[in-house]
């Protein structure tokens, strides 16, 4: 069964080869599925994977490389087109591709009537074999070829609405950003190699001991460097909130469930080398809980109901890097899966209120969503509870495992990771309440356009005023609508993993292992155990428990009545930061300067200067040479003639004594 592992990347690579040739007479909505078909394919084929893997006994059983053909050979370079099957790549491939799955039977309902609806879908199953190559590569370039094909397939998909020109610039953007992580990603392969000889991981991996220090932790922050791109860490965030400008299953697909946690797939991966460079693990460690706690406060003052879910992925992402820089491997897997899919449910339930009120993403627009979206509402209060991390949800037991981790062994950044959590339970019950509770402020008059009060502030009337334009989208007589089967059937299934997937970390009962210490082999040594007591594991959860109510009870509080309150939304969190302003500054309008120089200065006066100078020279001698052809044959014979003397003259000097 483990011999067909290929069939995890070749499945839906067909389904995006058919695409291109025949999704054009598919059309609406037979491409949809085709492409649903060959992601299905390819979950069920990493389901007989993993059990065929699972037969084996625990241990080097339970990893198997498959090298298909030799790819490159030059000098002490040689690389395999392979893939690597074990533990931990069939946990990433598992979730991908199941999540992939239902994201693309949701996509069949939300993108009907797409003017582009065969290309959506092609470039969505070339996503799904790029990422499941990612996972499934046995050598960093192979991972790199995933890398690269997730990164160029996320720049066609943000910039999908490509004529708005918003959505152009953010794909541009995405691009940009990840590209600078790349370049980590390329000197740290160049270093590895140089050091060990080897790209692949076991080779890497069998002289991870051999590494000094030094080079070890320069190795790991370029891949973190990489990780921070491509997972939107501190200083490479502020593209994956502007990507919410593609359609929104692009946003739970790429953004929540996937692409984003490539970074931190590879950091687990390396965990060997990771494990012995411990100044990189506490860069890991501190970037990862400055960024859970930069995009959780973000995520408090945002309108846009995708822009709230997106800081709140940044967040979560950050709150994965702190596991990860602490040695607690298995806590960021599991928070990952977890995490991908009440994430992916806010996402989907988010674009289910989207397509309900007729392209409206303005949190301040809804209100008394519950009573017309009944099951996007029911669904999306699982999500919210779970990213709550509300007991017993899968978002108590992950996010705990992390901080339980964090507190063992970096308490100062539990203390981070704890007013993080406050910090995500308020935004998300706000993101709740706002969206489906209240009174309807899409029809009620205060929200389209009714006289503001003199004393309101002109943001608040301008909130206002941009509030009126719903009744149009909905017309007079209009209410938002449920979802169709398509978007409801990936809601349910989501909802219902958000509320159980708590049982991936936590023994079924007396004797029975947690299902994730399956990846124990993987990591071994390299894995951080925290010792800690039972009354100090029952006090941190107790903890986390009263944070996440804590959270929960003052938006309540804050927010049950109003939907205005301009005091908990400074501008400094709503324009996030300023960091897009500071990059502009220190960034951009130099770089626009210097190339305006380079373009009037060095190319114009320079370059264009030297090429036109040479054609200049050449042109001048030419005009004087032309003078010395005057078509007077007796001046061409005394030329001639005065030649001979002078080399007569020349060889009498030679031979005279």
């Amino acid at each position: 069964m483990i011999h067909a592992a290929y069939l995890m990347v070749l499945l839906p690579l067909a389904g995006f080869a058919v695409l291109v040739v025949l999704g054009r007479r598919l059309g609406d909505p037979w491409a949809g599925w085709l492409a649903t078909l060959a992601v299905a394919g390819s979950f069920v084929a990493t389901c007989v994977t993993y059990a065929g893997l699972l037969s084996r006994p625990s241990g080097a059983s339970r990893e198997v490389t498959q090298n298909f053909f030799t790819w490159i050979s030059a000098g002490p370079l040689h690389v395999h087109a392979g893939i690597l099957v074990d533990p931990l790549s069939m946990t990433m491939a598992l979730f991908v591709s199941g999540v992939s799955t239902l994201i693309h039977l949701y996509s069949i309902g939300y993108m009907k009537r797409d003017r582009d609806f065969p290309k959506f879908f092609l470039y969505l199953n070339l996503f799904v074999a790029s990422m499941m190559l990612l996972v499934l590569g046995s050598s960093l370039l192979v991972t790199f070829v995933g890398w690269e094909g997730v990164g160029l397939c996320s720049y066609f998909l943000i910039a999908y609405w490509f004529e708005r020109p918003s959505a152009a610039s953010a794909g541009k953007k995405a691009f940009i950003y990840n590209r600078i992580g790349d370049a980590g990603f390329l000197l740290a392969m160049f270093l590895l190699f140089e050091k060990t000889g080897t790209l692949s991981y076991r080779g890497i991996f069998a002289h991870a001991s051999d590494l000094s220090t030094g080079v070890a932790t320069a190795a790991c922050l370029l891949l973190f460097l990489a990780a921070a791109g491509k997972s939107a860490q501190i200083p490479l965030f502020p593209w994956l909130p502007d990507a919410m400008e593609g359609p929104t299953p692009v946003s739970a697909l790429i953004h929540a469930a996937t692409m984003v946690t490539a970074g931190v797939y590879l950091l687990c991966r390396m965990s060997p080398v990771l494990a012995t460079a411990h100044d990189a693990q506490l860069v890991i460690a501190s970037v990862g809980a400055a960024t859970a706690f930069v995009g959780a406060t973000i995520a408090c003052a945002q309108d846009d109901i995708k822009k709230v879910v997106a800081f709140s992925t940044v967040s979560q992402l950050g709150y994965m890097f702190l596991a990860v820089g602490t040695g607690a491997y298995e806590a960021a897997i599991f928070l990952m899966v977890a995490h991908a899919f009440y994430k992916g449910l806010l996402f989907l339930g988010s674009g289910s209120v989207i397509h309900g009120l007729h392209d409206e993403q303005d949190l301040k627009r809804m209100g008394g969503l519950a009573r017309y979206l009944p099951l996007t509402a029911v669904t999306f209060a699982s999500g919210w509870f779970a990213l709550a991390g509300v007991p017993p949800l899968s978002g108590f037991w992950a996010k705990g495992d992390v901080l339980d981790n964090a507190f063992a062994r970096y308490p100062t950044l539990w203390v981070i990771g704890i007013i993080t959590a406050a910090l995500t339970a308020y935004y998300s019950s706000r993101l709740f309440i706002l969206a489906f509770t209240g009174e309807a402020r899409w029809r009620h008059s205060e929200a389209t356009g009714g006289p503001a009060p003199a004393s309101t502030s002109p943001a608040a009337a301008a909130q206002a005023a941009q509030a009126a334009s719903v009744a149009a989208h909905l017309g007079p007589h209009e209410e938002p609508h449920e979802a169709p089967v398509t978007m409801a059937v990936p809601l349910v299934v989501l909802a219902v993993a958000a509320f159980a997937a708590g049982m991936l970390s936590l023994p079924w009962h007396t004797g029975i292992t947690r299902p994730l210490a399956w990846l124990d082999p993987v990591f071994g040594s390299s894995l951080y155990a925290a010792h800690q007591s039972t009354a100090t594991k029952w006090v941190l959860g107790v903890v986390d428990s009263l944070v996440a109510f804590g959270g929960i009870g003052a938006a309540w509080l804050l927010w049950r009545r109003t939907w205005r309150r301009p005091a908990l939304e400074p501008d400094f969190l709503r324009r996030v930061w300023y960091v897009n302003e500071l990059y502009d500054l220190l960034i951009g309008r130099p770089g626009a300067r210097l190339a305006s120089f380079a373009s009037g200065v060095i190319d114009r006066r320079a370059i264009d200067g030297v090429v036109e100078g040479v054609g200049t020279a050449t042109r001048g001698a030419g005009s004087a040479l032309r003078r010395l052809q005057t078509g007077f044959l007796r001046q061409y014979a005394l030329g001639i003639v005065l030649g001979i003397v002078l080399l007569l003259a020349f060889m009498l000097t030679r031979v005279w004594p």
